[in-house]
């Protein structure tokens, strides 16, 4: 069900900011970019850049899934509680976090746009 880790998303208050930073960084473009959520490809992980919106600078981490549905009501099933439910975040982009039984976020990210590399 867990396709590996997948994604870290830093929450920062100048996106467009942090995009050049990190293009500079690691020497590559975002894959993806919009006003919402900008998105790198790190060796096979994705590097997320997403604006503050009333967050907290910081990072969330999501473990890539085929299906988030599917996902999220195995975890529930497994012991899990129902954090944040499954929302489309826009472009196909679907993710959720439930709290593991030893009160720990884990998020899910059913992401089409992501390629792992072959």
């Amino acid at each position: 069900m867990l396709q590996g880790l997948r994604t870290v998303v830093y929450f920062v208050e100048d996106p467009q900011k942090a995009k050049m930073w990190y293009e500079k960084l690691l020497g590559i473009a975002p894959y993806y970019d919009t006003p919402y959520y900008i998105g790198f490809n790190v060796g096979g992980y994705e590097l997320g850049i997403h604006p503050l919106e009333g967050a907290k600078p910081g990072s969330k981490t999501y473990w890539g899934v085929k299906n988030a549905d599917e996902a999220y009501a195995k975890l529930l099933s497994e012991g899990c509680a129902s954090h944040t439910p499954i929302s489309d975040v826009g472009d196909g982009i679907r993710l959720g976090v439930v709290t593991d039984p030893f009160g720990n976020e884990l998020g899910i990210i059913e992401n089409p746009h992501f390629k792992l590399p072959v």
